[in-house]
């Protein structure tokens, strides 16, 4: 479903993703959501992109759900669609087989930090601030933000600041191991795109296999199946011949 409110870019391997909502500090919307679903099934058929990054337009990253769309609805509705949606769609991009970075440039806020914590890594402009705000409200995080957050920061931590409402800024962000990086605001997209290009400089193969152990790495014969068939790929045999005859592999996702 194209949109004007999504904007999906590729360049080489590295596709980037951005909310494109400025006005509204890219608060989601019902079409908004339904491009992003979208542009994860196009990203899932694309064996030429090796890495995704996700960001926003203007001053925010994403200040969560709509209000005025979410509140219109009825419990019905509320539960039906759009919870289930938001859920379907952020899950969809966590499981998609290419590492997403979220690259964090402004304000970060409820539904907007649970589609960043659904990306594998997050970088973070200095000054950016967190929250899940939502209790401010009498409502509580809907897409997934209840689980996602205690197993990245640990149960404490996840109930101060879901109990709270309160900000953090990028700082404490990364201090608690929510974001993986702090970058000045101008060097932000460089350093996503430079990440980006390290990740995608290797094995394609290799890389995704990886992010799905990682995701269930309790399932110990499955590294074991995974490694065999990695080690049997193109991509493998092209690895070791570079590293004999010391050149650079030409990776080819095969």
């Amino acid at each position: 479903m194209p949109s004007e409110l999504v904007h999906l870019s590729l360049s080489d391997s590295i596709a980037t993703v951005t909310l494109n909502r400025p006005d509204k500090l890219n608060a989601l919307n019902g079409e908004m959501l339904a491009a992003l679903d979208a542009i994860a099934d196009e990203l899932d058929r694309n064996q030429d992109v090796c890495v995704v990054l996700l960001t926003g337009a203007g001053k925010a990253f994403c200040v969560g759900a709509d209000i005025f769309e979410w509140s219109a609805l009825s419990p019905l509705e509320m539960g039906r669609r759009w919870i289930r949606d938001g859920h379907r769609i952020f899950e969809r991009y966590a499981r998609l087989p290419q590492p997403v970075i979220a690259a964090l440039n402004g304000y970060t806020f409820g539904g907007g930090l649970e589609l960043a914590l659904a990306a594998d890594l997050r970088l973070a402009a200095a000054g950016v601030h967190l929250s899940f705000p939502e209790v401010k409200l009498g409502i509580i995080p809907g897409w997934g933000g209840t689980q996602r957050l205690p197993d990245l920061i640990g149960k404490s931590r996840a109930k101060q600041m879901i109990f709270s409402g309160a900000r953090i800024d990028a700082t404490l962000a990364e201090s608690w191991g929510l974001v993986n990086e702090v970058v000045e605001g101008e060097k932000l997209m460089e350093r996503a795109n430079q990440l980006a290009g390290e990740i995608a400089a290797n094995g394609p193969v290799a890389v995704q296999m990886t992010k799905q152990l990682i995701d269930g790495a309790e399932m110990i014969a499955l590294e074991a199946m995974a490694g065999s068939l990695a080690s049997y790929t193109k991509d493998a045999q092209e690895g070791v011949d570079a590293f004999r005859e010391r050149r650079t592999p030409q990776f080819r996702g095969q």
